[in-house]
């Protein structure tokens, strides 16, 4: 299996994301169907197949983190020394050089991405563009709306 890069964070989200549905998830779907279970025939009742919907579901997803957690390769920004290159991990500020808008986006793995956080995954247009540039480089960006060039301001490691 290859490796999945996380940064610590968002190797600790998919923890208790992974947490959550083995100690309280899985409980409430066993007594829902426990529930459903108590009210007769199965073959016609649709809270017993909801609950069996549910839980597959659940249980996927416990095996999916689990699946991910185990071959996670967790990478702390702050340890890493890549003299000033966009890596996995970094926090880059960036200017778009048609609008003069600053941004500042973390490249971090596709299960811990959040644009509405910054956080851009490893796989995104931007995060392919950046990897391996450092502060000073202008970069083009084919994103959806067309290209769009941008100059690398500062790439930390936080």
């Amino acid at each position: 299996m290859t490796s999945v890069p996380l940064t610590i964070f968002g190797a600790n989200l998919l923890r208790e994301e992974l947490h959550q549905l083995k100690t309280k998830e899985r409980r409430i779907v066993i007594d829902a169907i426990a529930e459903a279970r108590s009210h007769g025939d199965l073959s016609e009742n649709a809270e017993y197949d909801a609950a069996k919907e549910r839980q597959a579901f659940v249980e996927g997803r416990i095996a999916e983190l689990e699946g991910k957690l185990s071959a996670a390769q967790i990478i702390d920004p702050t340890t890493l020394e890549a003299d000033g290159r966009v890596v996995f991990a970094a926090t880059v500020d960036l200017e778009d050089l048609e609008s003069g808008a600053k941004v500042t986006y973390q490249i971090v793995g596709l299960d811990e991405a959040d644009l509405k956080l910054s956080k851009v995954s490893v796989t995104s247009p931007i995060a392919r563009a950046l990897i391996g540039k450092s502060a000073g480089d202008v970069v083009e960006v084919q994103a959806p709306s067309g290209p769009r060039e941008y100059e690398i301001l500062e790439v930390r490691y936080v």
